[in-house]
């Protein structure tokens, strides 16, 4: 399928951007930093001792996988809000770039389809969340697994999770750029959808707030469909630190994040099918 040329090619210009050379030099900085600063002595798979920066942080012994689920919940919510923040800012402009003039006369002229333009160049952007979140979570399983002998597997499910929600969201972004050809309105799009999923996670909690009536009825309305995105990093986080999740409810949510992404993405075919070049 041309789609997957044309994603192959998204991330060949995501190689040659500085956004993503970044994310990498950081993640592998964070990562070297944490790995020699950190320090843990485990006699028996309990924590004896631990050292950050060479300052002792806790001396009660206490089992290796149980001492450690903090700091797995910890990193699965940094990796999961900061991978949304950033992935939103640097994604934004995939799509103005490949509607820029020149470019897609270019592009249209080849033997491919125009709804393989706009699936390919989702994909695309569902690759670099998937490496990204991987390269990230798969670090701190081996700096943590190799100091201590736990390799807590599941904060890659965790990244993985994170990942599927940045790419639903990406689906309505991407829909944003094709109608309005600004990565600026295409970035504002994704920052509003993710504070907007955030409220919606926690729509239950919040509707209380409101008068019984049409604001409380709006409110549920609106947020109805939108991604449950704090609901999913709590999921994420509780399966990094190898809590108990709520399956049913989990699954829900994920089959309501790939609706949402995928009629987001139905809208931006449709328009570009539209669209005269």
């Amino acid at each position: 399928m041309k789609s997957f040329v044309v994603a192959r090619d998204l991330l060949r210009e995501a190689a040659s951007r500085k956004w993503f050379l970044a994310l990498g030099l950081g993640i592998t900085l964070v990562l070297v930093v944490l790995g020699l600063s950190l320090r843990m002595d485990v006699v028996d798979g309990a924590l004896a001792a631990s050292r950050f920066f060479g300052k002792p942080v806790n001396s009660q012994i206490r089992a290796a996988d149980l001492a450690l689920r903090p700091i797995f919940k910890a990193s699965s919510y940094l990796i999961f809000y900061g991978g949304q923040l950033f992935y939103v800012v640097a994604c934004a402009d995939f799509g103005p770039s490949l509607l820029a003039p020149g470019r897609i006369e270019h592009l249209l002229s080849l033997p491919v389809r125009r709804f393989e333009l706009v699936v390919g160049t989702f994909l695309g952007v569902l690759a670099l969340a998937l490496i990204g979140a991987l390269y990230g979570a798969g670090g701190l399983v081996l700096i943590f697994g190799v100091k201590t002998g736990v390799y807590s597997w599941s904060l890659l499910v965790s990244a993985l999770l994170a990942s599927v929600t940045f790419t639903a969201i990406y689906g309505a972004m991407l829909t944003v750029a094709i109608a309005a050809r600004s990565a600026a309105l295409s970035a504002a799009s994704g920052g509003a959808l993710v504070l907007l999923g955030i409220v919606a996670g926690e729509r239950e909690r919040l509707a209380d707030f409101f008068d019984p009536g049409i604001s409380r009825s709006i409110f549920r309305g609106v947020t109805l469909f939108l991604p449950r995105v704090s609901s999913l990093a709590h999921s994420a986080a509780d399966i990094a630190s190898s809590e108990r999740v709520d399956s049913a409810a989990l699954t829900s949510m994920l089959l309501g994040l790939v609706v949402f992404g995928l009629s987001a993405l139905s809208l931006g075919i449709h328009l570009f099918e539209r669209k005269d070049f």
